[in-house]
Order: C-alpha cells, then sequence, then structure tokens
C-alpha cells in the first residue's frame, strides 16, 4: 500500500455523545497532514450505497459540543453480505479512499475486521459506544456522558422518592454489560445495583431492602441494568411484590435518553485524543487496531483482540458500592 492520501470516516451502531467530536479530529488532523478526508454517511450502509462528502474544517465546526452524530448511523443488513462489502469497496475505490477511520462499538469493529481482511485497506477503529465494553480502553466515547444524564436523573427521580417514602426502581442501559449501572449506583447513592455481572438474587435484595427498612430508611433508590439476570426493572418489581416487600414502589425506564446530550468535557477530550492519534497511526503504517486510552495514556489494541475479550468488570468499585450501600 503506497502513501495514504485519502481518509473515508464513519460512524455505526448506536450513537453515542462525543462521536462527533472524534469526526471533528479525525478531519482535522488528517487535513492537518495534507490529507482529503470523505465523511460516510449512515455507516456501513452509506459506504454499500456511495453516500460520501468531503469534509473540510469549516463542514466539522461547531460539531464537538453537539450529542449524536453528523454523519448519521446505522445497522447494515447489506454490509453483513460479500456482494454487500464488494459494493461498499466498489463506492470507496472510486472515490479514491484509501484507509478508513471506523467509530462504533463492538459490531462495527467486527465489521471493520471483515472489511480490512477482504479488501486489504488499512483500518483504525475508534470505541464509541455508551457501553463502555471494548476490551482495550479503560472508557469508550460517549460512556462518562450517559453516566452523567443517569445520574442527573436519578437525582431528580430521588426528590419524588423521599417525600412519598417510596422505592424507585431505575432501569438503564446495559444488555450485556453493567458499566453503566454499576457507576450510576455509586454516583448516586443508590441503595444496590443489579447487573448482568452481578449474582445477588431477589431474595438477597429483599433482605436487604428489610435491614434498611429496620434501621429507619423509608426510602430508596435500586439501579437495574436492563440485562440483569433477574429480568427488567417491571420484573424485578413484581417479583419483590410477590415477597410482600411492603414498599409503594415505582418503575422508570431511562431508556434512549442516557444516548443523548451535549458529550461532557471528557468525552470530549478523549474523542479528540483518540481522533487525532488515528490519523497518526494511519500515517506511521499502523491497520487493524483499535485506539484506547489506558491509564490515562493513548494505547493500541488489535481489533481482534478488541472485540474478542471482554472489558474488564471494575470489581473494587462493585465493592465499595456495596459497603455504602446502608
Amino acid at each position: 500500500m503506497g502513501e495514504i492520501k485519502h481518509i473515508g470516516v464513519l460512524t455505526s451502531g448506536g450513537d453515542a455523545p462525543g462521536m462527533n467530536a472524534a469526526i471533528r479530529a479525525v478531519a482535522r488532523n488528517a487535513i492537518f497532514h495534507g490529507m482529503k478526508v470523505s465523511g460516510i454517511f449512515h455507516g456501513y450502509n452509506g459506504m454499500v450505497r456511495g453516500e460520501m462528502e468531503e469534509l473540510t474544517l469549516r463542514s466539522v465546526g461547531k460539531i464537538i459540543s453537539h450529542g449524536g452524530t453528523m454523519l448519521k448511523s446505522s445497522r447494515s443488513e447489506e454490509f453483513r453480505t460479500k456482494e454487500g462489502r464488494k459494493q461498499a469497496f466498489d463506492h470507496i475505490q472510486k472515490l479514491g479512499i484509501d484507509a478508513l477511520v471506523i467509530i462504533g462499538g463492538d459490531g462495527s469493529m467486527r465489521g471493520a475486521k471483515i472489511f480490512q481482511e477482504e479488501y486489504d485497506i488499512p483500518v483504525i477503529g475508534l470505541p464509541g459506544t455508551i457501553d463502555n465494553d471494548l476490551f482495550g480502553t479503560d472508557f469508550t466515547i460517549g460512556f462518562d456522558t450517559a453516566v452523567n444524564v443517569a445520574m442527573e436523573c436519578v437525582d431528580k427521580i430521588r426528590d419524588t422518592a423521599t417525600s412519598h417514602d417510596r422505592l424507585f426502581l431505575v432501569e438503564v442501559m446495559g444488555r450485556d454489560t453493567g458499566h453503566i449501572a454499576l457507576r450510576t449506583s455509586v454516583a448516586s447513592g443508590a441503595v444496590a445495583v443489579l447487573m448482568p455481572e452481578d449474582p445477588m438474587t431477589i431474595k438477597e435484595l429483599y433482605d436487604h431492602l428489610m435491614y434498611l427498612k429496620s434501621n429507619k430508611k423509608s426510602s430508596s433508590i435500586i439501579i437495574v441494568a436492563e440485562g440483569n439476570p433477574n429480568g427488567d426493572a417491571f420484573e424485578v418489581a413484581t417479583k419483590l411484590k410477590e415477597m410482600k416487600a411492603d414498599y409503594d414502589t415505582r418503575v422508570t425506564v431511562l431508556g434512549h435518553i442516557q444516548r443523548g446530550g451535549s458529550p461532557t468535557a471528557s468525552d470530549r477530550i478523549r474523542a479528540a485524543e483518540m481522533g487525532a492519534h488515528a490519523i497518526e497511526c494511519l500515517l506511521e503504517g499502523k491497520r487493524g487496531v483499535m485506539v484506547g486510552i489506558i491509564n490515562q495514556k493513548l494505547a493500541l489494541t488489535p481489533i481482534e483482540k478488541a472485540v474478542n475479550m471482554r472489558s474488564g468488570f471494575d470489581q473494587e468499585l462493585y465493592r465499595i458500592s456495596t459497603q455504602l450501600s446502608r
């Protein structure tokens, strides 16, 4: 592969706050180094269908504070087929794109890996997902904002819980991992957190609530990850009721509100660092790696490893959360 002159950048899968900051960093650093940049719209679908447009210094201006992604996003069934990927390659080849930066989560990284293997085009991945479930980075782009949004919502819910002596079960995103749930729980002072990684049973939860009631705690907040083994927040509420838990119980599902909003400073800075470094990696001849930040330093992880290994669950933070939930 010769000198890289034209970068294609896309966002794929679920949107995450900070994706725009990453797009901006990729585009501006590429232009700084004399390269052309094209934005690919609607993720891999846009690559299959040829939805591409040149990005300039001005076209990525004023987007750093915006949530979502200016390039739009989607999940692509067409790209899962060899025929679809061939169409995608034909479109980027016609435009002269000779390297890609893919911003997204687990599925997006898998697509990047397959595409690079089939067409020998350099690909760099950036971890853009609120779930924080990619191996090779301490925090993904969008995770910090999602936790802050959830925390702010729980803070407001607590006012009603306290005023009416209620038990609130607040469901947050986390189908496969409990990263959002755990940090939201600690940040908001919840009395318990139920997660995919958490072995807590309904009986243990009931006993904990009875202990709290015996210590004159009349209102409580429980954070429930959508993928916890006990079921969603409504199922947990039903099971507690069946055990005769004497609480005026309410359920709130935060849902997609966690994806929205202006990214936090942490997410903007991580996105800027990762996006700029992606271009430098390509200039150095690197490919097939995901840029992350580990122990506050930029780090590279083979994409195959990033998607095939699980990000570590913070056992120490969980231990602290159980000690403070009294």
